[in-house]
C-alpha cells in the first residue's frame, strides 16, 4: 500500500487469509504492542513501516517487487487523455 492507512476489519482480513479471527486479533495486538501499527474500528495505520517490513517474511519483498510495475502501468494508463 502506498499510504499508511488501510480500512479493513479483522473479519475481512481473516476471511482473506483463511484463518480464524482470533489469530488476526493476536497478530494485530502484538504489532500494536511493538509500536508498528495502530488498529481501531477497522482501520489499520502503519506507524513504523521500516520495522514492519523487516518483521514480515521475505515474500513481502518479492511481492512488492512484482506488484510495483503493475501499479506504474495502471497509473500511466490513467494519465492518457481519452
Amino acid at each position: 500500500m502506498r499510504g499508511n492507512e488501510l480500512v479493513m476489519t479483522q473479519k475481512l482480513i481473516s476471511n482473506m487469509l483463511g484463518v480464524h479471527r482470533a489469530g488476526v486479533m493476536e497478530a494485530t495486538s502484538k504489532l500494536q504492542q511493538d509500536g508498528l501499527i495502530s488498529y481501531a474500528r477497522g482501520r489499520v495505520t502503519v506507524l513504523d513501516r521500516p520495522k514492519l517490513e523487516h518483521r514480515v517474511c521475505e515474500c513481502y519483498g518479492v511481492v512488492k517487487t512484482e506488484i510495483e510495475p503493475l501499479f506504474a502501468y495502471k497509473l500511466s494508463l490513467q494519465a492518457v487523455p481519452a
